[in-house]
């Protein structure tokens, strides 16, 4: 399947084998994929004058298996070619007569549940025995993925002293943390879109320095995929200006959980000495029962 829908409809058009109420279709897709795809294929239907089973049908002649594959087609495509104030307009049209919390919680539910699905259960094995196994851990997310490079740096740091966490910065340049990474090593690398081009860039560089490199990404044509040795895909989603997370984190919670069964009593150890270090030096508020 071509990567770009857009394309595969314009060289189905030329072809002229579309009905009447396809090229309605075609010719609304090419002029507003942005709005289209985040349309059911009865919003669609309505909104070009043609029935939902002439939506399916249209996705169908594409190659797609059914409507929701062609809608993802969409979806994936447009991710990073819209700009931020872009993705709100589309939002606004898509949320503005709906319950916005369901609808935004409804759709990560569903991320989970597909991560769930598709996941490489090998993949994610070979990803904690490389953990368990590397000389030093270089964790690597910027921008919006700083958040879950802190989340799982934070926990690693707390169980192990071989945890870098590579930070964005102007005093700190990424290549100027990873200069001594190499064979050993393990770079845990976490992109999604709009892919950060220096973390492609630092995966590409920790791979040729003969580290292990692991991605957690959200598809095999992500960029910071081509140079990882252990791929892991979650759904992410565009939400607004922002894109959901929910997935990723699970994935991260699920490898955390993983590691610390394979070194339970050595987590056991460790946390009964930060229980009385926390207690000690009065690190959490106590509550009264």
């Amino acid at each position: 399947m071509d990567k770009d829908i857009l394309s595969v409809i314009e060289r189905q058009e030329k072809t002229k084998r579309f009905s009447k109420g396809q090229r309605r279709i075609a010719h609304y897709i090419l002029e507003n994929y942005d709005k289209a795809a985040f349309m059911n294929a009865v919003k669609l239907g309505q909104t070009v004058g043609v029935s939902e089973s002439t939506v399916v049908r249209f996705a169908s002649m594409l190659g797609y298996d059914g409507y929701p594959g062609m809608r993802r087609a969409l979806q994936e495509m447009i991710r990073n070619r819209l700009t931020s104030v872009q993705r709100i307009e589309v939002a606004k049209d898509i949320m503005d007569s709906q319950d916005i919390l369901t609808t935004v919680l409804t759709s990560d539910m569903d991320k989970i549940r597909l991560t769930l699905e598709e996941l490489d259960r090998d993949a994610f094995d070979h990803a904690v025995n490389a953990l368990l196994t590397a000389k030093r851990i270089y964790i690597l997310g910027l921008r919006a993925a700083s958040p879950l490079s802190s989340f799982m740096g934070f926990y690693l740091n707390l169980t192990a002293e071989n945890v870098r966490l590579v930070s964005d910065t102007y005093v700190n340049e990424v290549f100027e943390q990873m200069l001594n990474i190499g064979p050993g090593d393990v770079l845990f690398s976490i992109s999604f879109p709009r892919y950060s081009r220096r973390t492609v860039k630092a995966t590409r560089y920790a791979r040729d320095r003969g580290a292990t490199t692991i991605a957690l990404t959200d598809q095999l044509a992500s960029p910071i995929a081509e140079n990882a040795d252990i791929k892991l895909f979650a759904k992410s989603d565009m939400v607004s200006f922002l894109d959901s997370q929910v997935a990723p984190l699970s994935v991260l919670n699920a490898l955390l959980v993983a590691m610390s069964l394979k070194t339970e009593q050595k987590i056991s150890d460790t946390f009964e000495r930060l229980e009385q270090i926390w207690a000690e030096y009065d690190v959490f508020e106590k509550t009264e029962r």
